[in-house]
């Protein structure tokens, strides 16, 4: 999990693929962050991304850097605690002009039942399971 992290932040962004009804919608996303050994990831519960998670939380996220990608896949998980988003935003205090962890907006989602992939033309992939 902590590879999967550490190349999603280097990246600095990633895209996060959801569906909406039978059509894939795709977008960028910027943090990863973990706590209490669980992989999070940030949004406002007033967004469609959130929305269609919460229809179906199976989503696929990728990210491109140096010549490697990255593809994690699995269901995300809403943790509606003040503790998880304050983590969130304390790792992140640039998203906290827009977010606050007592609001009614802010949403962290952990993976569950994940699998990451890195993978490149030149070294066979590693996998991670988490």
């Amino acid at each position: 999990m902590k590879e999967t992290q550490e190349f999603l932040k280097s990246a600095g962004v990633y895209f996060i693929a959801t569906i909406d009804g039978d059509k894939p919608r795709v977008r960028p996303f910027g943090t990863a962050e973990i706590f209490e050994n669980h992989l999070y990831i940030q949004t406002g519960k007033s967004k469609d991304v959130s929305k269609q998670i919460e229809k179906n939380p199976n989503v696929e996220i990728c990210a491109f850097k140096d010549g490697k990608w990255i593809r994690v896949s699995g269901n995300l998980v809403r943790d509606d605690r003040v503790e998880a988003k304050k983590d969130m935003l304390d790792k992140n205090s640039d998203l906290r002009s827009m977010y606050n962890e007592l609001d009614d907006n802010t949403e962290v989602l952990y993976f569950e039942h994940a699998k990451a992939v890195i993978s490149s033309f030149t070294e066979a992939p590693q996998t991670f399971e988490f």
